[in-house]
C-alpha cells in the first residue's frame, strides 16, 4: 500500500505549482507534511485556485519560466530536492495551435531543461514527468492506449508532448542508468475538479454557464474522453513517485485513467454536469468545426493496476458531485481550504490502494 506519510519531511519541488492539478498536489503534499517548493509562471487565470485557497501558506514559492534555465537552475540550488514532479506546461490544444512555437518551448525545452537540472543535481532521487493521454499515434479505435504503444500526437500540444516522452527515455538511457536517479511518466487522462477555471475545457465551461445562468455551449459532444477527478492522477503521481524512491525497480511509464464505464461522450457528461446541478440546467449542441482534435481516445491502465494494486477511486458522477460541491462552496463564500480538505481526507477513505492514517 502507499502510505502519504512518505511524504513527512521529504523536499519535494512542483512545478507547474500555481495551475489547476498543481494547486491540488501541493495541497495534499502540505497536508503530509511535506516541505513543498514550487517553480511556475505566475497563476494562469484569474480567478485562480492556487491564490483563493491559500496554498502558497507554508511552501516556497518560485516564480519563473521553465523556458528560463538559469532560473530553474537556481531554484534547484537553493531548494536541493529530494523529488520532482514535473507539470508545468502549456496544455490546452486549441492554445497549441494559436502559439505552436510557446507550446513546444514549454513542454519540451522545459523538460530538458528540467531534466538537466535533474543531471546536475547531487539531491534528487526521484523524478516524474506529467503528460497526457494524447501523447499516442491516434487511431481513432474503440480499445485503450497501452504504455508500449507509438507517440505521435497530432497537434501541437500532443506532438509536444509526446516530444517530451522521448526527450524523458534519452535523459533515462545516457544519464541516468547508475540507479541514484529514478525517472518515470505518467501519461493522465482529462481531469476535473473545484477550482479549474482554464478556457476552452468542458467542466469549467458549464460552471462558467452555471453560475452565469445561461446555457452550457458544446462545441463537439461525440468525442469521447477518460474523464477522472483531479485527486485521482494527483495522488498516483505521488504513489509513483514514492514508490520508485524506495525501489528504482517500479520506474517506468505509466497510464493514468477512469475504468471504461467513465470514458464518457462530452454530451453524456454534460448531461450528468446538469442533473448534479440542478437549477433547470441545460445545453445546446453547438458545433464549431474547430481545429482537429481527437474523437475517440481511451487509455488502458492495466500496468499501474497490476504494478501497484492500483484502481480508481471515485466513478465520474462522483467526480462531478465534488466539483460542483466545491464551487458551490465558492460561490457561497465558504472556506475553499477546508472544503478541499475535506474532499481529499474523503479520497483517501474511499482509495483503498492508500493506507489510511492512525488514529
Amino acid at each position: 500500500m502507499f502510505d502519504l506519510n512518505f511524504y513527512s519531511g521529504k523536499r519535494v519541488l512542483v512545478t507547474g505549482h500555481t495551475g489547476f492539478k498543481g494547486s491540488w498536489m501541493c495541497r495534499v503534499l502540505k497536508n503530509a507534511g511535506a516541505d513543498v517548493a514550487g517553480f511556475s509562471l505566475e497563476p494562469p487565470t484569474n480567478p485562480s485556485l492556487f491564490e483563493i485557497s491559500g496554498v502558497a501558506d507554508g511552501m516556497r514559492s518560485y516564480i519563473g519560466d521553465i523556458r528560463d534555465f538559469a532560473a530553474l537552475k537556481a531554484c534547484f540550488d537553493e531548494f536541493r530536492p529530494e523529488i520532482v514532479l514535473h507539470l508545468a506546461a502549456q496544455p490546452i490544444v486549441r492554445d497549441s495551435y494559436k502559439d505552436p512555437r510557446y507550446t513546444y518551448e514549454t513542454n519540451v525545452m522545459g523538460t530538458v531543461n528540467l531534466l538537466e537540472c535533474v543531471r546536475l543535481s547531487d539531491s534528487v532521487r526521484s523524478v516524474l514527468n506529467v503528460t497526457t493521454d494524447k501523447v499516442y499515434k491516434n487511431n481513432e479505435w474503440e480499445w485503450g492506449y497501452r504504455e508500449n504503444e507509438p507517440l505521435d500526437g497530432f497537434d501541437p500540444y500532443s506532438n509536444s508532448k509526446s516530444c517530451s516522452e522521448l526527450v524523458t527515455h534519452s535523459y533515462k538511457n545516457s544519464f541516468f542508468t547508475d540507479g541514484k536517479v529514478a525517472l518515470s511518466t505518467a501519461r493522465a487522462g482529462n481531469v476535473i475538479g473545484g477550482g479549474d477555471y482554464a478556457n476552452d475545457r468542458i467542466i469549467p465551461d458549464c460552471i462558467r454557464a452555471a453560475l452565469e445562468g445561461r446555457d452550457i455551449i458544446v462545441r463537439n459532444p461525440h468525442s469521447t474522453r477518460p474523464y477522472q477527478h483531479v485527486l485521482e492522477p494527483v495522488m498516483a503521481y505521488l504513489m509513483i513517485a514514492a514508490m520508485q524512491y524506495g525501489d528504482i525497480s517500479y520506474e517506468g511509464y505509466y497510464n493514468v485513467g477512469p475504468d471504461e464505464v467513465d470514458c464518457f461522450k462530452t454530451g453524456r457528461l454534460v448531461d450528468l454536469f446538469c442533473n448534479v446541478w440542478g437549477e433547470g440546467m441545460k445545453w445546446i449542441d453547438r458545433f464549431d468545426g474547430g481545429p482537429h482534435e481527437a474523437n475517440f481516445l481511451k487509455l488502458d491502465c492495466s500496468k499501474l493496476k497490476t504494478v501497484f494494486d492500483w484502481s480508481p477511486c471515485w466513478n465520474l458522477k462522483e467526480a462531478i458531485e465534488y466539483t460542483v460541491e466545491w464551487t458551490k462552496c465558492h460561490r457561497d463564500g465558504k472556506d475553499i481550504g477546508s472544503c478541499m480538505d475535506g474532499q481529499i481526507d474523503d479520497f483517501i477513505k474511499a482509495a483503498e490502494w492508500i493506507s489510511k492514517p492512525c488514529k
